[in-house]
Formats: C-alpha cells, structure tokens, sequence
C-alpha cells in the first residue's frame, strides 16, 4: 500500500534527481573552465582540447538539464560523452571502475541514458513547453 502512494511522487522525484545530478555535474566543468571550485589554482584548459570540450559539455549541458529544457538530446549526448571518458581515460587503468576511478562517469552514464529515455519529469522547462513526455 504504501508503495503505491508513493509512486505518485516518482515523475516529481525524477526531476529532483536530474536537477541535483545536473547541479553536481556542473562543478567538473566549472572546475576544468574556472578552475572553481578547487583547492589549488590551475592553468586555464585549452578549449580545443578534450579536456576543454568536455568541460563545455559538462557546464552548458549542465545547465540545460538543471533547467530541463532540450532535455533528452542532452542528456543522451552527456551519456555518450561519459562512456567515451570512461572507455578513454578509466579503463585503460583497470577493469574495476572503483579501482580505475571511473565509477562516477560509469554513474552519469547511465543516469543520463535513463533521464533520455525517461525524460525529465514534470519540474522541467520541456513539460512546460509540452515536450516532455
């Protein structure tokens, strides 16, 4: 019973979920663009660099899925963007993503993949524009 009741809440919490993944997500473009927030200062990256491209990625793609609007090109694009950097600078350390430090692009991954499939709830600007469904 009380399982049902809250699966009411599922398309709601779906959107708290892409918004606070977005948000998270974010913070390592910021990092690779602004150097923020970082402990130490760094270089500025090159944006004609992968690392440069990803972090664009990772801010305005970002951005577009904290605010739901485009949201299941975009999040399928991040998707194909954290299988590359697992694949290209994860694995080549190991089989273990826990142990190549690449659980948490294996983590975007697919929650970005579901969030295309999914959509991106109903706290999105695509509901608001009827394309979120």
């Amino acid at each position: 019973m009380a399982t049902a009741s809250l699966g009411r809440w599922a398309p709601y919490l779906r959107s708290v979920l892409r918004i606070a993944a977005a948000f998270l997500f974010m913070a390592h473009g910021t990092q690779k663009l602004f150097a923020f927030p970082v402990a130490k200062p760094r270089d500025p990256v090159d944006l004609a660099s992968l690392s440069g491209v990803a972090g664009v990625l990772e801010v305005f793609g970002g951005l577009l899925l904290l605010v739901g609007l485009w949201s299941r090109p975009v999040a399928f694009m991040l998707a194909g963007q954290m299988a590359f950097a697992y694949f290209y600078a994860h694995a080549p350390r190991g089989f273990w993503p826990i142990l190549n430090g690449g659980e948490l692009a294996a983590l975007y991954c697919f929650l970005w993949l579901y969030l295309a499939a999914a959509g991106p709830g109903p706290l999105s600007v695509d509901a608001l524009r009827g394309k979120g469904r």
